[in-house]
This record gives structure tokens, C-alpha cells and sequence, in this order.
């Protein structure tokens, strides 16, 4: 008998992001240059958060988000909404494949909290769209995700003069994020994804020869990250379905890193204490399903076959014979479906149209309702 919370995954699911209308790029583009004031750019983002929940219901989701439309970055708004960090830009983005991003990034100013974080206003917008069968969705990057971008480059140095002990550092973040957790609960929200990069980073070999002579491991840093994230969900609220997506990097259809899971397994599948795990399975970089015998049984896979990176829609043949591939790890009954990551992981957005990206989410409940009848 499963212990996992009903309000999610869903069969048929999402990663939580969607491509930002024009209209609200060139709002979010005004209010940067000082043309409309926050209270225009929140009436032009709440009609067209309304819009999106109402597609994603007529599409037959069961899970509704705000498609991250209020945010610049999957990861950074978040961080940016704790006290004691400042938002910067650094002289680079980070490095994709064929690309660079933008170069956002943070900078503690003082100790880590979590009161008063914006997000929890932000979800209390989505949740008044909840309805009997839909769950109303806040996606945030996790723990482990903050603790990188605290010792990316030359963060390092900030983050040492502020937090000497790194224990100390460690605690605060937990307690930050278990506070916006609580708040997030006593707002109604039953349903958190932690979205996380940090597990496909360290499996890719080009990220361990930028770090050659460090004396750094796989094996630290995994149980690094996975301290902070288990920390974080210390008395977690038992009616929240808490999940994790974990995902190597999508900016403008490219990627960040390449490997297999097999690596972290141990680590992130054994013994994260959430309830399921969206992975990203659209091509070779991300290994085969050998990995996910290290999923306990009673936690659920979402597996993401269906690409976000190209607007070409998959072989429903194909897909179904790659699930079927999966249930030699784990059983039929604890899988479900989706993208392999969200339509816009920051506001530039994939590389497709709205039309087809509601096409790929019609896929996939298509594939979903064939396969779990």
C-alpha cells in the first residue's frame, strides 16, 4: 500500500513552467525601464496567470501553476525572496551548450531567513483557482540549488564572510526554506516541487575537470546536497506531496550537462525524503532507467520522455515502449508521465510556440490515458 500523497504526481503531469505570453515580456520589459509602475506589471501578470490556469484545466491537467510568470529565472526570484540575499549580476551567465544565459546570480548580505517571502503571495493567487480534481502547484528550486549558486565563482568569498561555519550556514538555509514551507502550508498549498540541477551537475565530466585540484568527490558533494535538502524537509507537513524535478539545465532549447543517474543514485533516489521524482529521459544524456531500482517502492517516478527543447512531437510507439522499459525498476502503478522539464525555465522560453507546447502537453495525456487505463 503506497504512502504517497494523492494530490501528486499525476499520470499525466507537468514540470511547472510554461512560455511567457509577449504581452508579458514587454510589460515585465516596461516596468525594468521604469514606464509602468509594480501595481501595472501585477494586473497585466494576474489576467494572464487567469488565461494560463484556465488553458492548462481545458487541456486536462490536474495540477495548476502560475507557468513561473512572475519570475525572470526558475531559481533566482526565489532565492532573491529571502532575507539576508541581494540580487547582482555577474560578469558571465552560466555556460550552456551553444549558449550563454543571462548573468543573474545572488549575494548574502546578512543571515539567511525566510518571513514574509513573496512566493507565498504568489501561490495564494493560483490557489483560488483550485477546484474539486485540480491541485494548485508551487515550484521552487531546491535547498541544494542555493547552497551551489552560494559558492558559484566568486560568491565563494561573500558567502565565507558572512557564514565562516559552513554548519552554521547549512542551518539557516534549512530553517529559511522550512519556514517559507509553513507559510506556503497555512496559505493551502498541498503540493511543493524542489526543482534541482545540482544531482545532473556533478554526474557530467566536464563539470569535474573545471574542478580538477579541489580535492573534491561525487561522493562529498552528493551527500552535501542531500544533507541540505533532507534538513529543509525536517517536519514537513504530512498533507503536502513533495517532489523533486531534477533537470540539466534548460535555457533557449539548450542544455547545461550531460550523464547518467547512476552516479547519485544512492544518494538522491535511496534516501531524499520526497514523495516522487520528475527526470528528465528526452535523449542520451541523462543514461537509462538501470538507476531507478534505487527508488524506495513506495515512491513514484515521473518520467520525462516528452521534450520541451524541440517542438517536433515524440512516437506515442516510441514512448509507450520506453515506459514499459521503465517498469523493470519500478512498478507500472508508480509511474506517471510528462515533460522532461518546463516550456521556459527562465523568461526567454524553449524554442517552440504556445500552440506547440499545448500540443506536446496534449501528448502526454493522450500517452497517459493509453498506458494507465
Amino acid at each position: 500500500m503506497s504512502n504517497i500523497p494523492s494530490n501528486a504526481p499525476y499520470r499525466a503531469d507537468i514540470v511547472g513552467s510554461f512560455l511567457r505570453p509577449a504581452e508579458l515580456k514587454e510589460a515585465r520589459k516596461q516596468f525594468t525601464e521604469g514606464k509602468i509602475d509594480r501595481r501595472q506589471l501585477k494586473a497585466v501578470e494576474d489576467r494572464l496567470i487567469t488565461d494560463l490556469i484556465a488553458k492548462q484545466k481545458a487541456h486536462g491537467l490536474k495540477v495548476i501553476t502560475d507557468g513561473e510568470f512572475r519570475r525572470s529565472y526558475w531559481h533566482l526570484d526565489f532565492m532573491w525572496g529571502f532575507n539576508g540575499i541581494e540580487e547582482i549580476e555577474l560578469e558571465h551567465g552560466y555556460q550552456f551548450h551553444g549558449e550563454e544565459t543571462t548573468p543573474g546570480s545572488i549575494r548574502l548580505t546578512g543571515r539567511i531567513s525566510g518571513e514574509n517571502h513573496p512566493f507565498v503571495e504568489h501561490f495564494r493567487f493560483v490557489k483560488q483557482f483550485e477546484e474539486e480534481g485540480t491541485t494548485a502547484r508551487q515550484t521552487i528550486p531546491a535547498p541544494a540549488q542555493l547552497l551551489a549558486e552560494l559558492y558559484r565563482g566568486d560568491n565563494t568569498k561573500n558567502t565565507e564572510a558572512v557564514y565562516p561555519d559552513f554548519d552554521l550556514l547549512l542551518h539557516d538555509i534549512a530553517e529559511a526554506y522550512r519556514q517559507v514551507i509553513a507559510d506556503l502550508h497555512a496559505a493551502g498549498c498541498r503540493n511543493i516541487q524542489f526543482d534541482d540541477c545540482t544531482w545532473g551537475m556533478i554526474v557530467d565530466k566536464d563539470y569535474w575537470k573545471a574542478r580538477e585540484g579541489d580535492h573534491a568527490t561525487l561522493e562529498n558533494e552528493a551527500e552535501k546536497y542531500l544533507k541540505i535538502n533532507n534538513l529543509a524537509l525536517e517536519g514537513k507537513p504530512a498533507d503536502i506531496a513533495f517532489t523533486t524535478h531534477i533537470c540539466r539545465g534548460n535555457y533557449h532549447s539548450t542544455y547545461a550537462c550531460r550523464g547518467a543517474y547512476d552516479p547519485v543514485a544512492p544518494f538522491v533516489f535511496a534516501q531524499e525524503n520526497v514523495d516522487a521524482f520528475y527526470l528528465e529521459y528526452d535523449d542520451e544524456r541523462s543514461g537509462g532507467f538501470e538507476p531507478l531500482e534505487y527508488v524506495p517502492a513506495d515512491k513514484k517516478v515521473v518520467l520525462g520522455l516528452i521534450t520541451t527543447k524541440r517542438p517536433e512531437l515524440e512516437d506515442e510507439a516510441q514512448v509507450k515502449a520506453r515506459i514499459a522499459d521503465a517498469e523493470l525498476y519500478v512498478a507500472h502503478d508508480n509511474l506517471c508521465l510528462s515533460p522532461q522539464c518546463g516550456f521556459a525555465s527562465c523568461e526567454i522560453g524553449n524554442k517552440l510556440t504556445e500552440e506547440e507546447q499545448w500540443a506536446k502537453i496534449d501528448l502526454v495525456q493522450k500517452i497517459a490515458a493509453d498506458v494507465w487505463k
